[in-house]
């Protein structure tokens, strides 16, 4: 039986989105009419849309009987994760053949690595590119030449940009396919120790290049627990895609086959013809919850605090920050993934990975089972585990004990009673902390501040020897409307260095942490942002704040601040493309909204 209080979160996320689910759903019943859309297409239509196919593939499109499947991809060179992607039209392709079905490239979508641009200009266009990203995969899916979508992306706002642009068109059945982890490099603990000797001047900058080069080494997504990873976590804890996919690497024959069964799996929900296996239906309010959940349990990427608000929104469903923060009274921390611990994705994945995960989560009437999945009916199929057995894949039933209780463990023997992420709430508005890697001691922290303009200046700062004090650092107009949102992954180091040295700080900011933000405490995504006059955009340097993440609280103490005159803070957004989004930005939603644009 569900836990009262998940069922009670349930309810209310039901109850409010009554009315815009309804008219979604009314739309995905209406263009769900159980035959093929491609035979409304006039012939000139058909003509140009098989015209590079082979005589079959004409043939069996034309005839307008076997299923058609459309692949949106995200693949490129650059991003490690999306590299094995580059091989994957042919051999689905080949595929769906053997199994009398046609399969093209729909459409490719833009795809850019936050590890490329921290710290750069560029990563101010990070969270636009996914809003983007929904908008061209649903330009690549409006053909009306297929019958069901497969979707190739992994990485930050990739994943959730295709789900967006999928579920406009909601009465499709879908399946995402991952490409899998790269193989395990140096340690983690050896990297976060190589950025922390460089920050602080101790080795050179080819000492630093060679560490990195060490860590994301290979082909596959990078090996901690950040926000690529916690996209896999999420599509199969939703059950968008198939059980026990997420973290095989790339390049194995356990990899190829999995494929091989997402095409399998993906034609048999086109052929029932049943509205209930499209994704419009399936990604409901029971498998957004369990999204929070499994969210919750992991310790996976902040980010999805505002990626959940969007993607519910995109199927009519209306989740806010709160839900987040109910559920988490419930939810246990479960899981030790860097940067939360020492264990990578591989590592997680060896120990019982997903499997177990979904298994006591379930034992202990903390996740939805009646849900519809890609596989198909409850999250029960999802606690077994796929084995290559003559070369076909066969599931078993997964571990119903950790393998490894250092990386994972029974929600009976947690190594948290509550989950890594927290809501806080006070006079500078509403803001998102990750808890779970952050010590005990370090949770709640009142400190005067230190206000910066953006995190370039801090670390200045850091090198000219200005910060060996304690203090909470504050760094506004960073915000979704200000600068687009970006991630300020490089305070990271330069933080945990001092907090090392014994120094009490954290960070206040309208701007984002990456998914792998650490073991400082970081109040971030506060709305009202500067840039709508929040009153982080008004606090001086010497001003008193309290962070209280036990209690839940984001407190300025100096009196009278809200009568100061709001201060602005010009963005230079000539180089980069930035000024191309200026329309954007002015466009998107407040973080505790999503920071959308659609």
């Amino acid at each position: 039986m569900i836990n009262k209080k998940i069922q009670k979160v349930t309810d209310t996320i039901i109850a409010r989105s009554e009315a815009s689910r309804k008219s979604y759903l009314e739309d995905v019943q209406k263009n769900f009419n159980g035959k093929r859309h491609r035979n409304k297409l006039s012939c000139g239509n058909l003509a140009h849309g098989f015209a590079g196919c082979d005589a079959h593939e004409k043939s069996s499109i034309a005839a307008g009987v076997a299923p058609n499947i459309g692949l949106v991809t995200a693949y490129n060179d650059m991003l490690s994760a999306h590299k094995p992607y580059e091989d994957y039209p042919k051999e689905l392709r080949a595929y769906a053949r053997n199994m009398n079905a046609t399969l093209q490239v729909a459409g490719g979508v833009p795809a850019m690595c936050d590890g490329v641009t921290q710290g750069q200009p560029g990563m101010d266009l990070s969270l636009l590119s996914r809003d983007v990203i929904a908008l061209s995969t649903a330009i690549a899916l409006s053909h009306d030449m297929f019958d069901g979508a497969a979707h190739l992306g992994i990485c930050d706002k990739i994943v959730p940009g295709m789900l967006i642009g999928s579920l406009s068109f909601g009465h499709l059945p879908t399946i995402f396919i991952p490409g899998g982890p790269m193989e395990s490099g140096i340690s983690n603990e050896e990297k976060a120790r190589i950025r922390q000797d460089f920050a602080e001047g101790k080795i050179s900058r080819e000492e630093l290049l060679k560490g990195e080069s060490d860590s994301y080494h290979s082909p596959g997504t990078c090996t901690f627990y950040g926000t690529a990873n916690s996209n896999q976590m999420l599509m199969e804890i939703m059950g968008l895609q198939l059980p026990g996919s997420s973290f095989i690497n790339p390049g194995t024959p356990m990899r190829a086959a999995m494929n091989e069964e997402a095409i399998r799996i993906l034609l048999k929900n086109i052929e029932s013809r049943d509205v209930t296996r499209s994704i419009g239906l399936q990604f409901n309010e029971k498998s957004i919850v369990n999204g929070i959940i499994g969210l919750l349990a992991t310790g996976g990427s902040t980010n999805h605090t505002l990626h959940i608000l969007a993607m519910a929104n995109a199927a009519g469903i209306k989740v806010t920050w709160k839900d987040f923060s109910d559920l988490s009274e419930v939810i246990p921390s479960i899981c030790k993934v860097y940067p939360n611990g020492a264990a990578d994705i591989n590592h997680f994945h060896a120990s019982g990975g997903m499997a177990f995960v979904t298994r006591t989560l379930l034992d202990h009437g903390l996740l939805h089972n009646d849900v519809s999945t890609v596989f198909g009916t409850g999250m029960e199929e999802y606690t077994k585990e796929p084995k290559l057995i003559d070369g076909r894949i066969e599931y078993v039933n997964g571990p119903r004990e950790s393998l490894n209780s250092s990386i994972i463990r029974s929600c009976s023997e947690p190594f948290n009673s509550s989950g890594g992420l927290k809501v806080l709430s006070g006079n500078l508005g509403t803001a998102v902390i990750k808890t779970s890697a952050v010590a005990d001691e370090y949770l709640v922290i009142e400190e005067d501040v230190i206000v910066f303009d953006d995190q370039e200046e801090l670390i200045k700062m850091y090198k000219e020897g200005g910060l060996n004090r304690n203090f909470i650092a504050v760094i506004p107009f960073q915000g979704p409307k200000q600068k687009g949102m970006p991630e300020l992954h490089n305070l990271t180091p330069t933080l945990t260095v001092l907090q090392k040295k014994g120094y009490n700080v954290a960070l206040v900011t309208d701007g984002r942490m990456s998914g792998a933000s650490g073991k400082v405490p970081a109040a971030i995504h506060l709305s009202p942002e500067a840039a709508l006059g929040g009153l982080i955009g008004k606090l001086k340097t010497g001003d008193r704040v309290r962070l209280d993440a036990v209690a839940g609280t984001l407190e300025c103490l100096t009196p009278n601040v809200h009568e100061r005159a709001q201060r602005t803070l010009h963005y230079d957004d000539s180089s980069h493309g930035r000024k191309l989004f200026a329309k954007i930005r002015n466009l998107s939603t407040p973080s505790d909204e999503g920071a959308a644009i659609i």
